[in-house]
């Protein structure tokens, strides 16, 4: 067939970066994953029970479009709780299918054919895809190792024009784990006032901080009104094949994000919701101890990889290490490559989280620690072999 039907936002769309990899580990025995972005951890058994214990009750129906009021009710208090930002349970509050939903209702609701949106990079693979195939345009702001790849505001600010419409941040930030400081996240809500943009501020990885604060952007003075809080249960609690996540949003904002969700989806999994209801009522335990564990593990790889000669800037969220392989000669995508054929562990070319992610490669720490051991020590074979 030699016309093709496929629309021009769908034919442009790029294949994810992290894909490709996989596929190739997936065929070879022996393959240490660092390239994942799952948790090893099962979901917490009060969690499974919950859900196992809906079915059993019959709640396999939809539930009301946002969700169980119980869980909205709870995540609301949540929240607060930690944060200190209060949403409205009953028109403030959308639980979705993942985060990953809550970012695609969130840039269909807001973006109109040509608005451009902000993206400090390197980011998760998604964002481009997402904000294209809602009709808007990308402007990536790329960050740098040396600042902690932390955006720079002034950078952010030189980007904007009449077109713009939103700032899409990610803290903690996959791939790179860096966490915001107050002052970087105060000066990018500066340029939300002073521009009147939309921030959409992912934070799915909101737990999974190592001796630092995470900050709730919505939290900061004056942010609330112009910005949507994008996260979900996945990583925090395990849950990734529940597919369970939300977004907050003031009313109005909120209302036009769940027209989308309405006739994209319906509701999010019943049962999911169940399970996250319990997870965010039983099981703080269990994120404290799965926060120890990643710490442990990522002190581990950090000073591993430094000790390699692989430069790797201390990350203090999520479960990412980005060391820098451009050191070795080699770029990110040959880097990634080679060490996967040869020593069979998988890692992520930093060049497909986009612009300053080159000559980097994501190594996710969210595997066991002896499997941790033993990838370093084939790393470092690698390297002495170049």
């Amino acid at each position: 067939m030699a016309k093709s039907y496929l629309s021009r936002r769908v034919a442009e769309l790029k294949p994810s970066g992290i894909r490709k990899f996989f596929d190739i580990a997936a065929t070879m025995k022996g393959v240490i994953s660092l390239g994942i972005g799952e948790p090893d951890f099962d979901s917490p058994q009060p969690i499974i029970d919950a859900g196992i214990r809906s079915l059993r009750e019959s709640q396999t129906h939809y539930t009301a479009n946002r969700g169980i009021l119980p869980l909205r009710l709870a995540l609301g208090e949540h929240l607060e709780k930690l944060y200190g930002v209060s949403y409205n349970p009953e028109d403030e509050i959308v639980m979705t299918v993942g985060g990953s939903e809550a970012l695609v209702m969130a840039c269909t609701a807001v973006l109109d054919p040509g608005d451009e949106v902000i993206l400090p990079t390197p980011c998760f693979v998604s964002y481009q895809g997402v904000i294209n195939l809602a009709g808007g345009v990308c402007v990536e702001v790329p960050s740098r190792m040396e600042n902690d790849f932390m955006p720079n505001p002034a950078e952010l600010e030189k980007a904007v024009t009449p077109k713009t419409k939103a700032i899409l941040i990610n803290f903690p930030c996959n791939p790179t784990g860096a966490v915001a400081d107050r002052d970087t996240l105060v000066a990018i809500g500066k340029i939300a006032e002073k521009y009147d943009l939309i921030v959409i501020s992912d934070e799915i990885y909101d737990r999974l901080v190592y001796g630092v604060e995470h900050i709730c952007f919505s939290s900061l003075p004056g942010m609330r009104e112009r910005t949507i809080l994008v996260s979900g249960f996945s990583k925090d609690y395990a849950m990734t094949g529940w597919r369970i996540g939300f977004a907050c949003a003031p009313s109005d904002l909120l209302e036009g994000m769940a027209r989308v969700h309405q006739y994209m989806i319906m509701t999010a999994p019943t049962m999911a919701q169940f399970g996250a209801l319990e997870g965010l009522t039983c099981c703080e335990d269990f994120v404290q101890k799965m926060q120890k564990e990643y710490n442990r593990r990522r002190v581990l790889i950090v000073e591993g990889l430094n000790y390699i000669g692989l430069p790797t800037f201390e990350p203090k969220g999520a479960f990412y290490a980005f060391p820098k392989v451009s050191v070795t000669g080699l770029d990110d995508t040959i880097f990634a490559d080679r060490l996967l054929h040869e020593k069979h562990v998988a890692v992520v070319p930093g060049s497909a989280f986009g612009p300053g992610g080159e000559g980097f490669v994501r190594c996710s720490y969210a595997t066991a620690f002896d499997q941790l051991e033993e990838a370093l020590d084939r790393i470092d074979k690698f390297v002495k072999s170049l």
